[in-house]
């Protein structure tokens, strides 16, 4: 009796570290901090509808700096050791730069309204990574040697969220080789900062992932979202649309008026029947296609931030 309990006992064990092993990872993306861009200098101007912004400028960092792709390999290898997939920034890049030609903001045709579109959100688009890992670094010197300080950081692709970090100091070292002095000072804090990532990741997994909606309405509409169709105002409409299509009915409708909605910590499915990953503009395609049936019959736009946030207009294209 005792050894049909302890082999059973066994096998319980045996199952969920199994279980554990085979757990869906996050798809990760590492690239340098803003910090450290902006540190050597590897920043750019972004206009956002008039407004000027610095970004990081990926593509230099990647053609001017000697470290960066060997940094990212060390790391990306240690995230790969524990089951981690990831995506390659540099090839990412190199694919976004060939689609140059085409048209980078989205433009009403009867308004001319534009919504812009950030460097990094394109590359949140093309790369559609679960996670970004940021890695910021700096070389102490000393008579003894050498020493890495590093901060880890790791943000939700969809809401920019921090979700992990990790910051230390390595032993000092007589190397001068940036790269693995980096590894080593990483391998000693690595352990919680996974288990925080696939804390966030399981989550997301079981309770949806977090996306922003908001619907607008063209100031050339005849109608506003408080608008009676059939004894109900559009936006009781709309609201109740998002019930009925996020995950255990979690969304916030952080503001309302008769021009707009705004709902936040609105969660999605990460895959959609057909086992594809479902972002912002995939579940908002679905409110479309609900305000362009009967009894609206609206023209509505379509708009995106990156992979986490959908607009929609009514009333025009």
């Amino acid at each position: 009796m005792k050894r049909f309990i302890f082999t059973f006992a066994l096998l319980i064990i045996y199952s969920s570290m199994l279980l554990f092993a085979q757990a869906k990872k996050p798809t990760l993306m590492i690239l340098p901090s803003d910090n450290w861009c902006e540190q050597r200098y590897f920043m750019t101007e972004f206009n956002n509808q008039g407004t000027k912004q610095k970004v990081p400028n990926y593509k230099q960092v990647f053609q001017e700096d000697t470290e960066i792709g060997q940094v990212i390999s060390k790391i990306g290898a240690l995230m790969i050791k524990r089951g981690f997939p990831l995506k390659d920034v540099e090839q990412e890049l190199k694919a976004i730069e060939e689609r140059t030609g085409e048209a980078n903001m989205t433009t009403s045709s009867n308004s001319g309204t534009s919504i812009a579109e950030s460097p990094l959100d394109k590359l949140k688009n093309k790369s559609k990574a679960d996670i970004l890992i940021q890695i910021w670094w700096k070389v102490n010197k000393s008579d003894q040697g050498k020493s890495v300080s590093f901060t880890l950081e790791a943000f939700d692709a969809y809401t920019s969220k921090r979700i992990a970090s990790s910051t230390g100091t390595g032993d000092v070292n007589n190397s001068d080789i940036v790269p693995v002095l980096l590894e080593e000072a990483i391998i000693k804090n690595i352990n919680p900062f996974v288990s925080q990532l696939q804390s966030h990741f399981n989550d997301i997994s079981k309770n949806g992932r977090e996306i922003l909606v908001t619907v607008k309405r063209w100031n050339s509409w005849e109608n506003n979202l408080e608008t009676e169709i059939n004894g109900q105002e559009i936006t009781d409409y709309i609201n109740k649309w998002m019930k009925d299509n996020t995950v255990n009915k979690k969304f916030n409708m952080s503001d309302a008026s008769e021009n707009f909605i705004r709902f936040d910590q609105v969660r999605i499915p990460l895959h959609n029947a057909d086992n594809d990953p479902i972002d912002a503009r995939q579940f908002a395609k679905g409110l479309q296609k609900y305000l362009k049936g009967a009894p609206f019959n609206f023209e509505v736009k379509l708009m995106t931030r990156g992979l986490g946030e959908a607009i929609l207009v009514l009333g025009e294209k």
